[in-house]
């Protein structure tokens, strides 16, 4: 028994100095996480202590603590409002259209660029594609109004070939058709370089190896490129999937108007008209919380699935 307390008392000696040794060489890479950490403290954690004004009637004088509660009420007077779920219809509509459109889009340009020799094309083409991503809405919408008004340059052109102008910006469906693809046009960039950055950590030599089996170009990609990022491409489609209930607010803030109110008012906007606005911060805290929480479990219903199904997940 003596032996045996021997031996682990030298056991858990030498753990701690491999520990501290490994601190004592490493310790840079730990210290350079002291200010996320700060960060994701102040900013992301701590604000979590208010959602529970979702449950109160939240007054500015009394502060949070001493507000008094009030339950579900604001959930009641949220899935009761008919412009609640309207906002709710729209958001999932604009948000799976920016899936069916957008999300291949990425993915169809990362192909077509791995699949190029030329560098300088690959560059130019990138930049071309990543700038939009550095502009804000404010821009994107007035370039939009621009090309898309009733005086614009598209309709200036149609006309001038004979055809009848087109209200790209007040009729509601093809208003959409507009906002998705200003949504590419945007967003493209961003997830151009995600999928190229996978691209070139794939093996060459399997596409070779098709290649000398009579394999054609589309072949390839379809057969070897393809399944050799689909866990990126899982990865994007999950995060994807978990915000279809959650939209931001500039964009279709400011890309609407009154002609197209009914197709463009979403779940953003219904928060900052009807809590916002009018200073009922609870009532959009309890709106918020409702979007994060089906957002969370829409993320772990479709990491299930694909787990289920032999793909990566992101947890």
């Amino acid at each position: 028994m003596k032996g045996k307390s021997v031996f682990k008392s030298k056991v858990k000696k030498r753990r701690t100095v491999s520990v501290i040794n490994y601190l004592r060489n490493n310790y840079q890479l730990y210290l350079m996480l002291v200010l996320p950490l700060i960060y994701l403290a102040l900013f992301k954690y701590r604000p979590m202590f208010g959602t529970i004004v979702a449950f109160k009637k939240f007054n500015v004088f009394k502060g949070i603590m001493d507000s008094p509660w009030i339950g579900f009420s604001h959930f009641e007077e949220t899935f009761s409002s008919m412009d609640f779920w309207l906002a709710l219809k729209n958001t999932l509509i604009l948000n799976f259209g920016d899936i069916i459109i957008g999300f291949p889009i990425p993915i169809i340009l990362a192909l077509f660029l791995y699949e190029l020799n030329s560098k300088v094309i690959k560059k130019s083409t990138q930049l071309i594609l990543y700038l939009p991503n550095f502009f804000s809405w404010v821009i994107i919408s007035g370039i939009v109004a621009q090309l898309c008004s009733g005086s614009g340059l598209i309709n200036s052109v149609i006309t001038s070939l004979g055809g009848n102008t087109i209200e790209f910006l007040t009729v509601p469906w093809i208003w959409r058709i507009v906002y998705w693809i200003s949504g590419v046009w945007h967003g493209a960039g961003y997830g151009l370089i995600i999928y190229l950055a996978a691209l070139t950590s794939t093996d060459p030599s399997l596409s070779e190896a098709a290649y000398i089996d009579g394999a054609g170009r589309l072949k390839r990609i379809w057969s070897v490129t393809i399944p050799q990022i689909k866990g990126t491409i899982s990865v994007m489609l999950i995060m994807s999937l978990g915000q279809v209930v959650s939209i931001g607010f500039d964009r279709p803030f400011m890309m609407s108007n009154t002609m197209v109110k009914d197709a463009a008012n979403v779940i953003s906007t219904y928060v900052y008209s009807v809590g916002l606005q009018s200073a009922r911060f609870d009532f959009a805290t309890a709106v918020g919380l409702f979007q994060s929480v089906v957002g969370v479990s829409l993320i772990l219903a479709v990491n299930t699935i694909a787990k289920k199904i032999g793909e990566e997940g992101v947890i």
